[in-house]
């Protein structure tokens, strides 16, 4: 059964080293994620949100601009999905108190 996993691990580590070796160079100019218009012709949001981020919110952090105004309601979604996976951890791992019933 250990070399069964071992197998498994191998193959797995294989499979995604082939499918890595695929992938464009991250500072190529000519990456589709570099270009201005997209392949159906419309233009890439990246870009917008770079050229547009302070004058849409007057905040200097584009990172700030993109979670808290273009994507407030995915965020928000984010954030109640993982204060809820918090509350159930404590709910499992509070220590309870047991009561004698002597």
């Amino acid at each position: 059964m250990k070399y069964l996993k071992l197998l498994v691990i191998l193959i797995f580590t294989l499979v995604l080293l082939y499918a890595a070796s695929d992938l464009p160079l991250r500072g190529n100019p000519d990456n589709r994620m570099n270009q201005e218009v997209s392949i159906t012709g419309t233009e890439v949001p990246g870009n917008y949100y770079i050229q547009e981020a302070y004058n849409d919110a007057h905040t200097p952090n584009i990172v700030t601009v993109v979670l808290g105004d273009y994507r407030s309601i995915d965020t928000l979604g984010e954030q109640i999905v993982i204060f809820t996976a918090g509350i159930i951890c404590f709910l499992l791992l509070r220590k309870r108190g047991r009561k004698d019933d002597e």
